[in-house]
């Protein structure tokens, strides 16, 4: 019974093991196919291909066991001192050293220490068919170079490579004398060699990932801030349209004069709109604050709401007048779709170092509210902090809605300078 089970367990994980390499040779074939897909692109197009190439696999390693046909040989000529002992060790040395190379290039399988135990066996196996065998069956050594630096990395990598080189010139020493030298140098040669080819191959294929990954997140940051100016700009505009179009309804039986009036800021309203999203797509568009303050007041006493603005302080950078005149936006329209104010008042007080924005309603404030599901709010709440600023809004100690936000004016005067 205990037979059995053994037996079992060990078609089991030969059947495991033969999955494994079913599936690495698959990956391995898919990558070639691949770069060779791009090759023949690169011809067509004349552009070349920044691809490196497949990833290197065991594979790669495998034609250097060709290294050992000698050895191979010597096993069927005469006079060879027990070749079926040769013969289980040159067996047992293949079967090491393919478990070891092709766990090489995953860095949890790399640095597992069932890895580490199959590489030292390697080097007991190594010394024991040198010592016995002498001749050809020294080119193990090199090979074992092969399996250490694909496995090797880091700093412990010099002193091993320097370590398995004594190794091998003391082993061989035994059996050549100075040609052990030989032996020596090409251990040395194919371990430092194999482990510098490997990681510079792993350093180019992370540098690859990370510029794909910085390409991906200026992509998702460009999109943010089209998302937001497209929001902000859409939101103010068409609230400012519809809430005009109903006073002119409203002034259009009893006064056709002001309903015009209100027509023709529609007009301008929408042309200005056109404007802002074309420079908002090239992401040159920078707001005047002044400008925005008479929007606002013209958009709250269209709604029937009455504007307070006062505005006072020194003169401030495009980039933070910009950035105010979102806020200015934003508030300034939550307060006609949302908050049902009969006054509103926005005031920017600024010093040499600071500058603070205040709108406050009466109303009962909106639904879009920093924290709340809203977006328009918590996108300059985050622009906001991002330029060392800080954006707050919430119900008042009085009643109504209070948006208050406040910026370092000396940082951004350096980042605009710094960007120009």
């Amino acid at each position: 019974m205990t037979q059995d089970s053994g037996n079992g367990s060990w078609l089991r994980k030969t059947s495991c093991r033969m999955d494994a390499w079913q599936v690495a040779r698959a990956d391995w074939k898919s990558d070639m196919e691949r770069f060779k897909a791009d090759q023949r692109t690169a011809r067509k197009t004349g552009v070349p291909v920044e691809d490196p190439g497949p990833p290197p696999t065991g594979f790669s390693f495998l034609p250097w066991l060709l290294m050992g046909m000698g050895a191979f040989s010597n096993i069927f000529q005469a006079g060879t001192p027990q070749p079926w002992l040769g013969a289980l060790g040159l067996l047992a040395f293949n079967s090491l050293y393919i478990y070891v190379v092709f766990r090489a290039f995953v860095k949890e399988k790399r640095e597992a220490r069932s890895t580490r135990v199959a590489l030292v066996l390697m080097g007991v196996v190594t010394c024991a068919l040198a010592i016995g065998y002498g001749g050809n069956w020294l080119f193990f050594f090199p090979l074992l170079g092969l399996a250490t630096g694909a496995v090797t990395r880091g700093p412990w990598l010099g002193r091993t490579g320097l370590g398995l080189t004594a190794l091998a010139v003391a082993v061989s020493a035994v059996q050549d004398g100075w040609d052990a030298v030989n032996i020596g140098y090409a251990t040395f040669l194919s371990t430092m060699v194999t482990a510098a080819i490997l990681s510079l191959s792993e350093a180019v294929r992370e540098l690859r990932a990370a510029r794909e990954e910085l390409a991906r997140r200026a992509v998702e940051k460009e999109r943010l801030r089209f998302s937001r100016d497209l929001h902000d700009l859409l939101g103010h505009t068409l609230s400012v349209i519809v809430v005009k179009s109903e006073a002119a309804r409203r002034l259009a039986s009893r006064d056709m004069d002001a309903a015009l009036a209100q027509i023709t800021d529609i007009e301008s309203v929408g042309r200005q709109a056109l404007t802002e999203i074309r420079e908002a797509v090239t992401g040159y568009r920078e707001g005047s604050l002044s400008t925005e303050l008479d929007r606002a007041r013209s958009a709250l006493e269209a709604a029937s709401v009455e504007p307070v603005v006062r505005h006072s302080g020194p003169p401030l950078t495009a980039h933070t007048e910009t950035l105010l005149s979102w806020v200015v936006r934003e508030a300034v329209t939550n307060a006609v779709r949302h908050s049902g104010a009969s006054r509103c008042e926005i005031a920017v007080e600024g010093t040499a170092e600071r500058v603070r924005l205040r709108v406050v309603d009466d109303g009962r404030g909106p639904v879009d509210a920093v924290g709340s599901a809203g977006t328009g709010l918590k996108g300059l709440a985050e622009r906001l902090a991002a330029a060392g600023g800080r954006l707050e809004a919430g119900p008042g100690p009085r009643g109504g809605f209070v948006v208050e936000a406040e910026l370092p004016v000396e940082v951004l005067e350096r980042e605009v300078v710094t960007v120009g």
